[in-house]
């Protein structure tokens, strides 16, 4: 049986969750602020978790974390999620993943402002528990990898 929990304070819970995912991303990433544009971590007998950095604004990263599923005869990338970052605000949110689309793609004919958030909370949900995952795996990445826009400045 799997536990969803639903608040009525939707707006307000969804705020705290994306408080607690950057939380939980900067324990499985540490200085992912300042990592290259890719990095891969690594924990015992796990898929390969892989990060990509997609923009890069002065308060704002968008990246992507995926697992390399490897397996004959393709490369398998799941879940592939791609994550807005918020670094003044220290919040964390999931834009999309390869099951489900960017929030103005799903719901651009959605009236109810209920269904937005209703997604949004889906989506960020989904994020927590799988970023749990992660850190109860163990992965980790290099110590500490400075950018090349950093290293050339």
């Amino acid at each position: 049986m799997v536990y969803r929990f639903f608040p009525e304070e939707k707006a307000l819970w969804l705020h705290h969750l994306c408080e607690a995912n950057f939380s939980r991303l900067e324990r499985l990433i540490p200085s992912f602020g300042e990592i290259q544009e890719e990095s891969v971590g690594r924990a015992t007998g796990k898929p390969a978790l892989y990060f990509r950095l997609l923009e890069r604004s002065p308060f704002t990263l968008v990246i992507e974390l995926t697992h390399d599923f490897s397996g004959e005869p393709q490369l398998i990338f799941e879940p592939n999620v791609r994550i807005r970052v918020c670094l003044d605000a220290r919040t964390v949110e999931m834009l999309s993943d390869d099951e489900r689309p960017h929030v103005h793609l799903a719901l651009r004919d959605a009236e109810a402002p209920e269904a937005i958030l209703d997604y949004k909370w889906e989506m960020n949900y989904f994020l927590a528990r799988w970023l749990d995952h992660c850190l109860q795996a163990d992965y980790r990445f290099p110590a500490r990898q400075v950018s090349r826009d950093l290293a050339t400045a």
